[in-house]
């Protein structure tokens, strides 16, 4: 049967609905409880009020059997035409799978063991006008069910528990740094410098101001003002923004975690990361050890760490004070240009060349979570020299299952070096990409900002991990998608 076909029947058992005085979108339910709880705590004859979704129908005759599903689980209703009456059983025979009840009565078991409600009462909350998915094959189309997810919610049990598991995460993240004496924080999402990270921002207009705004691409430069203000502890899960491309690790928005602390240095956030992501693993999954796309990784600590500059210079003999020219000579010698999609003729910036590196580069963490260290400090403008080798930063980055999960620096505190930094960097950038100063954050730092480590954490990356999903749009709820009508 064609869908208008099966939505103009629905419409008619909608009228047929209204025409009785029936409403087929329902006010206020009680429940008693969730499916959950009442399965939970099963018994023969209790009495129950319980809504949910109707997942199928198997009628006989005169008596017929629903699943009705809520956020929590499903149960079995039992529907018999002298248990509920005429009118209610007449109301039955107007529903279809896919609209949303509440049904009242005494719970029991059938010959073959299924908990069941025995339906005294009926009541339609809402009628559904479309089908859903045909119940054995499901929402199979990847890209219909990024684009209609609330499709794809109701049809896959799985992917729900993807999603609570993902605000399980946030939950946790936040019981830890709160039990840490951290102080959760708001910084601005629309700026006027998009700071804090490299990466081409979203511009939109202020028209009472009259000036151009960004999203933020990172809420690095704010925070570390509260540091500068006397704060010691602060973190913020937030939503950032980079208008750049999109990839199964990478979305144009999503959310990271960002911490401060003060008196500290990268060393200190390497084991506050180890801290953290075991605490998650232990109260969200009850284990340190996960499966990642086959692979099994053992989260206990201490994690490896692998020096960039030590495995860069064995790979491809290329030293951070190498000239760009070097670079390219030492990198076509070892036929990776092609590999890297580096253009031999367009300008190439250490800081570009240096992630396509490091993108290369990702450590073996299959098995088990890898810090890479001893990065180039050019291309970590934020972050303090190491004080032996100043070509070397004191930062790192956090691999596990072979995804970038983190980023941490020893925070430069020095505005002298820090202006520095930030005029050199404006020459990396793209001639049609604003070429601004935060101003203010260098006043900030001139006020003085205590020694400081600071974390960021890609929570999509680490939902990724925990629930086993290979793209970054499966835990993401509405991805962004091109416009249908684009799509050609």
């Amino acid at each position: 049967m064609e869908i208008n076909e099966i939505i103009q029947q629905r419409l008619a058992k909608l009228k047929a609905l209204e025409a009785k005085g029936i409403s087929p979108y329902g006010a206020r339910f009680m429940r008693s409880g969730s499916i959950a709880g009442v399965l939970s705590e099963f018994s023969e004859g209790k009495s129950v009020c319980l809504a949910g979704r109707i997942m199928a129908n198997r009628s006989h005759g005169k008596a017929s059997f629903l699943d009705i599903n809520d956020q929590t689980g499903k149960i079995q209703a039992y529907i018999k035409e002298d248990l509920i009456g005429q009118e209610n059983f007449a109301l039955f025979n107007s529903l279809d799978i896919g609209d949303i009840v509440g049904v009242e009565g005494e719970l029991f078991k059938t010959r073959t063991g299924e908990p069941t409600v025995k339906v005294s009462n009926l009541t339609i909350l809402s009628k559904s006008l479309r089908p859903l998915p045909e119940k054995w094959h499901g929402l199979k189309d990847v890209e219909t069910r990024y684009r209609q997810r609330y499709i794809d919610l109701i049809s896959n049990s799985d992917v729900r528990k993807v999603f609570a598991m993902r605000s399980s995460i946030i939950t946790k993240i936040r019981e830890f740094f709160d039990k840490r004496g951290y102080l959760e924080v708001e910084t601005p999402i629309i700026q006027t410098i998009a700071g804090g990270a490299t990466g081409r921002p979203f511009k939109t207009h202020h028209n009472i101001y009259d000036i151009d705004l960004y999203l933020r691409i990172a809420p690095e430069l704010y925070l570390k003002r509260l540091i500068v203000g006397g704060f010691e502890k602060v973190y913020e899960i937030n939503k950032s923004f980079r208008n750049e491309g999109i990839s199964t690790r990478h979305s144009p928005e999503f959310t990271m975690l960002e911490a401060y602390t003060a008196y500290t240095d990268y060393e200190d956030m390497m084991n506050l990361t180890e801290e953290l992501i075991t605490f998650l693993a232990k109260e969200i999954l009850g284990k340190t050890k996960i499966t990642y796309q086959n692979n099994e990784i053992d989260l206990t600590t201490p994690w490896n760490r692998l020096s960039f500059a030590k495995e860069i210079k064995d790979m491809y003999g290329i030293s951070p004070d190498d000239d760009l020219n070097e670079w390219l000579r030492k990198l076509k010698e070892k036929g990776s240009v092609r590999n890297l999609g580096i253009d031999l003729k367009a300008k190439i910036s250490r800081s570009q060349l240096t992630h396509l590196i490091t993108e290369l580069f990702q450590p073996d963490s299959k098995h088990a979570p890898t810090f890479a260290i001893d990065l180039f400090s050019e291309a970590s403008s934020l972050a303090k020299p190491k004080k032996d080798n100043p070509l070397l930063a004191e930062r790192f980055e956090l691999f596990i299952g072979g995804i970038e999960v983190a980023n941490a620096y020893s925070e430069l505190n020095d505005p002298l070096e820090q202006r520095a930094k930030f005029e050199a960097g404006l020459k990396d950038l793209p001639k049609d990409q604003v070429r601004q100063i935060d101003e203010d954050f260098l006043e900030a730092l001139e006020y003085g900002m205590p020694p400081c480590g600071g974390l960021g954490i890609g929570i999509d990356r680490l939902a990724m991990l925990f629930t086993d999903s290979q793209s970054i749009r499966d835990v993401i709820l509405f991805p962004l998608l091109k416009p249908i009508n684009e799509i050609k």
